[in-house]
Parts: structure tokens; sequence; C-alpha cells
């Protein structure tokens, strides 16, 4: 995948096939001009799918958004075979990132590419004869992703463009950056109007994936959450949730057992509120690393030179030992029930002769278990590190159960022992078998770091409960800088982008 920046994105007026991932190259072979696009329905739901393409985004890089989250957190270190593999990774653990080097292209132009192509859907589909209530629920889905990239833009870059539109490219070097404020609007605009034409549930088998009213509504509860509007966050996550432990309107409940998320074969399980597709089936190579359908954090995470010795062992494939889990966050977790499915311990099989692997950067010894490849999961074509099928969670249950709890706190709404928040909170216990604790923030905190760990939230949570500078300082972290990041210099050069004030600049 080239890097690029988006100003110059929006002059190319092509769309990218719905099969493709190759970002917005030119390659006029196989592409089709917008403007003899968007003829019939077949060719919407292709443009559908293209925006659903970039929803999922896999950097050529090996990036992706958990995987930089991950890597920023407390409660990982971004390890791999050196201080300057995969270096976005290693200068976003570190904190020494710079508009020049680090995750800040990726994490734009995967927003940015998003919204271009959701722009280009929302203005060519409206003159298309088809069936109006099929041709609503894609704008709805094409506008609820919009929301979401724009919800991703403004949290980790603050001052951003905001474009609704198609840009005339003589004046795309004009475009300027808008304020938090009009860009969350437009996100609540965005997701208000498209729950009601979004369907409650769809078919797994085939329509697994696609955005739904609860997905929206669990959205727009985030936003929300962000904003402080807590008494409407919740309201919006109890439509969600529904009864706590029960199961709610759309179907939603969580699973019985906390270790059958982390099944391959358990995909669009009814945990799941929105889930980002992978497949085996996609045949990624090295020469196309950003265009793979599989799970580029399934090799990412796995141990390091992986080694069994006895035939008992556990099939990990052998990976490249990225976002190793920290000794701290270790403890923390050890004695808890879901300590094994979320945590592999290499130390510990080594320690008992069960295996041995290769101590990378950062070891620790203590891997992430929920997405380590397996090879009893690996693709039967392909180049193995870039075909494996784990789908990932974008939004659960479970965040949405704390999230609700944290909110009604917030709100002042009751919160002892039988309230609403109480029973959410504790739901999310009692799955692994664990007492009822009383609803604090340290409590909800707590339970959000060890059942979400290593899913992408981590980070953002300590920005946003404005814990970040302690709790990362030991990493790096400079109060008053490192909430936001550098807005990628390629934006900066010859436009009117202005670079942050916590980055220098003038924004």
């Amino acid at each position: 995948m080239k890097k690029y920046n988006f100003l110059a994105a929006i002059a190319v007026l092509v769309l990218v096939s719905a099969s493709c991932k190759k970002f917005l190259e030119i390659e006029p072979q196989e592409r089709v001009l917008v403007d003899n696009y968007y003829q019939n329905a077949d060719q919407a739901f292709g443009a559908l799918v293209s925006v659903y393409d970039q929803f999922a985004n896999q950097g050529g890089g090996y990036l992706t958004k958990v995987g930089v989250m991950n890597s920023a957190s407390d409660d990982q270190l971004a390890g791999g075979g050196g201080p300057s593999d995969i270096n976005d990774f290693q200068v976003i653990s570190n904190y020494t990132l710079n508009s020049n080097v680090g995750p800040s292209g990726y994490l734009w132009n995967k927003g940015f590419a998003g919204v271009f192509r959701s722009n280009a859907f929302l203005e060519k589909v409206a003159p298309i004869n088809m069936d109006a209530t099929l041709k609503n629920r894609y704008i709805a889905e094409v506008k609820t992703m919009r929301a979401g990239f724009y919800f991703d833009l403004v949290r980790f870059f603050r001052a951003v463009p905001l474009l609704t539109t198609a840009v005339d490219p003589a004046k795309m070097y004009d475009v300027v950056q808008a304020t938090p404020a009009d860009v969350y609007t437009q996100i609540e605009k965005d997701l208000t109007e498209a729950i009601p034409n979004l369907p409650n549930t769809v078919p797994a088998a085939t329509e697994g994936g696609r955005l739904t009213k609860g997905a929206a509504q669990a959205l727009l509860g985030k936003v929300y959450l962000w904003r402080d509007k807590y008494a409407d966050a919740a309201k919006l996550f109890a439509e969600v949730n529904g009864t706590p432990g029960g199961t709610s309107q759309y179907g939603y409940k969580l699973l019985a057992n906390f270790d059958d998320l982390w099944k391959t074969s358990n995909k669009f399980n009814s945990e799941s509120i929105l889930e980002l597709s992978h497949s085996t089936a996609s045949n990624g190579g090295w020469g196309n690393v950003g265009s793979t359908e599989g799970n580029l954090l399934n090799i990412l995470v796995g141990p390091r030179g992986y080694k069994p010795t006895v035939a008992t062992a556990p099939d990990y494939v052998s990976g490249w030992s990225f976002q190793v889990f920290t000794k701290e966050f270790f403890d923390k977790i050890h004695f808890d029930p879901r300590n094994k499915a979320t945590v592999a311990n290499l130390d510990s099989l080594e320690k008992n002769g069960i295996a041995t692997y290769e101590k990378g950067y950062n070891n620790t010894g203590y891997f992430v278990e929920k997405f380590a490849g397996r090879v009893s999961n690996k693709a039967a074509t392909g180049q193995l590190e870039l075909n494996f099928g784990q789908n990932m969670y974008e939004i659960r249950l479970a965040d949405i159960y704390l999230l609700e709890a944290e909110a009604l706190l917030k709100s002042g709404a009751a919160v002892g022992a039988g309230s609403r928040a109480y029973q959410l909170l504790n739901a999310v216990r009692a799955r692994v078998k664990l007492n009822p604790v009383p609803v604090t923030m340290d409590n909800i905190m707590l339970e959000r770091r060890l059942e979400l760990a290593a899913e992408g939230h981590r980070w953002l949570d300590l920005v946003r409960w404005k814990l970040a500078p302690t709790v990362l300082a030991f990493k790096g972290f400079v109060a008053g800088k490192h909430e936001v990041l550098p807005i990628p210099q390629g934006e900066l050069n010859n436009t009117k982008i202005e670079q942050l004030k916590e980055w220098g600049g003038t924004k």
C-alpha cells in the first residue's frame, strides 16, 4: 500500500473495486471512474462493500488500529524482533513518535480514505433507480461508517477537516480544519439519521458483519460518553443491552463461556455487536500485505521461534512476538478466571518443559492468547502468516455493559445493590464466576482492563478518563501532548492544514 496524503486522494475520482484492498492507487485497467459507476443496485452494493473494506483496513506495514492502540497502552509493550521492528509500533509504545515517524499516517489515511469513499457513495447513490427501502439501508450503513471514521479521527487528531461532500480538485489544498465540536455534531447527525433505517438483526450466514441498529446505537452511545453526555449515553446503551445478563431486543447475550469468544469458528455470536471479518481464503502474499483479508494480528502477537517439546503443548504458530503483556498486567490478571484465555504464558510453558521460544524484544514471557495464531486455524492456501481467519470485535456486549454502568454512575443514577448499574457490572463478572462488587469507577476501570485486554480499548479509556499522563508516564507519555497524535507531516506541506498546538503547531 502506497503512502500518500489524503488531499491527493480527494483528487483521484476513482472507486476501488469491492474485492480489492489496494486503497486508492490508480490502476486504470482495474478501476471504474466514479462518473461512470453507480448505475444500478448491483453497483451500489459493490460501492457499499468498498466502504466496509476500508472500515476493516489493515496497513501494508502490518498496522491495525487495535495493534497501534495495544502498543500505546500500559498493559502491552511493542515487542517484535528488535527496537526498530515495525517502527510504528515501537515509537507509539515509547512515545518517541513525531509528525514524520509513527502510526499517524496509517490512522489518518485509514480514516480519510473511508470518509472519501463514504462521501462518494452518498453523493452518487441518490439518483440510482432501485428499491427505496434497500437504498435507505445502504445510505444508513454508509452514514454509520462515516461517523465511525470521524469518531476515530477526532479522537486521535482532535482538529481535522470536516468533509461531507466531494472536494473540487482545484480547491483541495485550501481545505481547513473544523472544530472538534463541529465534527462531533456531524457524527451525531449521521448516526441519528442512520439508526431508523438499519435492520434490527442480520442473518449471520449471509450478512454477518453488516451494520445493525444496535451497532449504530452502541457507537452513538460511545460518542455521547466521550462528550460527557452521560444520561444520553446510558439511554442508548440500555436499548442495546436490554436486561443485564439476559437477551436484548436485538438478540444480544453474553456468552456463557468467556473462552468461547476467542474460538475462530465462533463468528458472529450472540455477544458480537459489530465484528470485522477476516478470511483464510484471500491468498494474501508478501507483495500485497495491505490487501489480504487475513487477520494480521494473529501472526504479529504469536510467540517468536515457538517449538513445542511435548505432544500436549499448545499448537501456536511461531509468530513475531509483538504486543507482549507487561509483568504488571500479568500480575493483575494472574488469578482472574479470564487469565488463561487472555495470556499465553510462554514463561510457564518453558519452565515446565512444555515448549521453548525465542526471547524477542521487550520479552516478558506473556503473549496475547486471544489472538495468537494456531496451527489448527491456519489457511490451506496462501502465505500462512497473512491468512488467518479470526474475526475481530469492534464492539461486543460486555464492552457496552460496562460503558452503560459507567454512564449511569457518572449521570448520578442509582448504583447500589440491585440497581441497573450494579447488575450490568456484575453480569460481566458473573459470567466468569466472580462475586459481585460495588459500582465504583475503580471497579469499572479494572473490569474493563481485564475483560477487554488486548482488544484496543485501554489507551482510549485512559485518555478519556484523563489518567493517561499518570498511568503511562513510565513509557514516556507527556501530559498535554500525547493525548492526541501529531498530524502527519505530509498533510501539512503546501496545504492550509495546521499542526496541533500539542505538537508545536498553532491549531
